[in-house]
């Protein structure tokens, strides 16, 4: 419904669920998309938010040990819950078990509940009436608060909130979500230059 609320046909919502197999990218495509975004620029924030499953794929490469003609077909489950349920096992074949069943139940019942909801958005007709825009950035925040446990990581959260409503009315849409990024090397670089100088004291004190 949500990518039907920005514009999306039902072809393009369906395809979006079988080729980009994560939500969090999925939603932030969808939103920037929803905002007035071009596709190059929600394309490009899709593609920062799905950049960890490249590091689950790496540490998964390691534990499935697939063969090398499976391995492409696999890379499209790598998502979060896979990666934790195969980690979660105590030997390779639980860990291949886990992955498949995980993937596979998560697929197909990811793009089961998008043809449906893409096909409720169609029957209800008007989806800004029902203010469908806002449940992507809504669904995208409720994914997202969990997973800032650290200090870092709210700082970062904050960061990039400021940085995302602040240059929201000088420019265009989309662009935003792609200097907010900045937010996490910022940050790091700041702590950094905090502890070095922390360290520094210490040493004169001494």
């Amino acid at each position: 419904m949500t990518s039907a609320g920005s514009g999306l046909t039902l072809l393009q919502t369906c395809a979006l669920s079988l080729l980009v197999f994560t939500g969090a990218s999925q939603f932030a495509l969808v939103g920037a998309l929803a905002a007035g975004g071009g596709p190059f620029t929600a394309a490009a924030g899709a593609f920062f938010l799905g950049v960890r499953n490249a590091f689950y794929g790496l540490r998964l490469s390691q534990l499935l040990a697939l063969p090398r003609a499976v391995r492409p077909f696999a890379a499209q489950w790598v998502i979060d819950e896979t990666t934790a349920v195969s980690l979660a096992q105590p030997g390779r074949r639980g860990a291949r078990i886990g992955f498949v069943v995980t993937g596979l139940s998560l697929y197909v019942l990811w793009n089961l509940t998008t043809l449906l909801g893409a096909l409720g958005a169609e029957a209800i007709g008007d989806t800004d009436a029902w203010g469908l825009d806002a449940a992507g950035p809504a669904v995208f925040l409720a994914l997202l608060a969990p997973m800032l446990r650290t200090g870092a990581e709210r700082t970062v959260a904050g960061v990039a909130v400021l940085l995302g409503l602040g240059l929201l009315p000088v420019l265009p849409a989309g662009v935003p979500v792609l200097v907010a990024a900045l937010a996490a090397p910022a940050v790091l670089w700041a702590r950094g230059r905090k502890s070095a100088s922390r360290s520094d004291t210490a040493e004169e004190d001494r």
